[in-house]
């Protein structure tokens, strides 16, 4: 991911102008890294190592997602929709 695309990511997602930690955030970010370790290990599918960075993202995600949903499930049901994410 290039530090442009990054940006791009968070300037969509930001609820403020200089925003990079909001729960949106993070998870548009995970998300993408998610995205693309998941396309690495179809090709590599003895990649153990990667398997398990891909685990402890997708984990992290979604304690990001549980968290949204215990503060504001409006949010969560838009950013779900937004990114295609599954329950």
């Amino acid at each position: 991911m290039t530090k442009e695309f990054k940006q791009e990511l968070m300037q969509k997602y930001a609820r403020t102008a200089n925003d990079t930690g909001s729960p949106e955030v993070q998870i548009a970010l995970l998300t993408e890294r998610i995205n693309h370790l998941t396309d690495h290990l179809r090709t590599h599918k003895k990649d153990h190592h990667s398997r398990r960075g891909l685990f402890l993202m997708i984990g992290k995600r979604r304690g990001l997602l549980d968290y949204l949903i215990r503060t504001d499930i409006e949010r969560y049901r838009a950013i779900i929709k937004e990114l295609g994410i599954r329950k």
